[in-house]
């Protein structure tokens, strides 16, 4: 059975609307109005949060020039060093609360990922719902049991992580206090190929931990994340730009507005899609059911005539005998005159 899992009082889980994140990470390009319009812009594009992502150059990494601080070849960012990178990345600490005001002001949900407790101790002053891991923190232990420890909700991206990683993660976030566990799906390649994201993964984590699972998706586009709640995610966390044109380390693998919007109604057609487990007519199909096939007479035949393959067959629509029984009327005799077009009944067969 999965564990309860409810975000400002918003059920997350089977059976519930998926819980649709936008991603603003580096985004915002430095520049607070431009933030705004970030967190306006997921409001009416229609998610149900916005996430940023709390820590500064220092408190991620070292200022380094070492080739092990540096993005080698074939990554998006090859070339830069770490430090360079979160210090054109980070979002100013002191806009943080702003924008939380302003996300309760409109009506949509904003948290962050910490990256280190100091972080954690900010989020908690401002008083956010939720608490997320990034992937590449899963391994960080003491970390996880600090955000575990505030008793709130806790969200962990496992992208790169072994089955067992996982289970260490998850196992010391129970230890520390979390009431509240959920999984994200996540491939850590920006962007993320189709063919790397093994959806599969989905349900499997679901039913190896209990808890509620989602995606946090960096590919192209809207198709993986719908895929993805066809096969049980509850939460889908997208990147989230006005514009893949503005600069920014994240802006080449975001979705903008119009495309964010088009994928959240094409996972909530989705979900109304899914259903449950249902054979027979439904509502809509009630009124076509008249022209399944049935059995009717299709030449004029006169009284003791015998019923061929020629003068009975089955067709649409669905007004005489079941088409089980033609091998029944074969051979038989007609009752009475039948003009062609009649549907066929017991009471012309003899």
């Amino acid at each position: 059975m999965l564990f309860d899992f409810a975000i400002n009082g918003r059920i997350v889980g089977p059976g519930y609307p998926t819980y649709i994140v936008a991603e603003l990470s580096a985004n915002h390009s430095q520049s607070f109005e431009h933030a705004v319009a970030l967190v306006k812009g997921a409001k009416e594009a229609g998610a149900d949060a916005v996430k940023l992502q709390t820590y500064t150059p220092d408190t991620i990494t070292v200022n380094s020039e070492s080739p092990l601080f540096r993005h080698q070849d074939g990554s998006l960012w090859a070339g830069r060093t770490l430090y360079e990178l979160y210090s054109e990345a980070y979002m100013p600490w002191e806009w943080q609360p702003k924008l939380k005001k302003i996300a309760d002001e409109i009506g949509i949900e904003l948290f962050s990922t910490a990256f280190d407790p100091t972080a954690v101790d900010f989020l908690e002053e401002i008083g956010v719902p939720v608490h997320k891991i990034a992937s590449f923190e899963i391994v960080d232990i003491p970390l996880i049991e600090k955000m575990a420890r505030t008793g709130k909700p806790l969200i962990i991206s496992t992208g790169m992580a072994t089955l067992g990683e996982i289970e260490e993660a998850v196992r010391a976030a129970r230890n520390a206090g979390a009431p509240q566990i959920a999984l994200l799906k996540c491939t850590s390649a920006y962007p993320s190929p189709p063919e790397e994201m093994n959806l599969r993964t989905i349900p499997h984590l679901a039913e190896s931990f209990g808890v509620p699972v989602g995606l946090s998706d960096h590919t192209l586009g809207i198709a993986v994340p719908v895929a993805a709640v066809v096969l049980g995610a509850c939460i889908v966390e997208k990147h989230f730009t006005l514009s893949r044109n503005m600069p920014g380390p994240d802006c080449a693998f975001s979705l903008e507005p119009r495309e964010f919007k088009a994928m959240v109604e094409a996972i909530r057609t989705a979900e109304k899609a899914l259903g449950e487990v249902h054979y027979g007519v439904s509502e809509r199909e009630a009124a076509n059911r008249v022209f399944r096939r049935s059995l009717f007479v299709v030449k004029d035949m006169k009284t003791g005539e015998v019923f061929t393959a020629e003068n009975v067959r089955s067709i649409r629509p669905g007004h005489g005998l079941h088409p089980r029984h033609l091998k029944d009327v074969r051979g038989r005799r007609a009752t009475r005159d039948i003009p062609a077009g009649t549907p066929l009944t017991w009471n012309m067969v003899g």
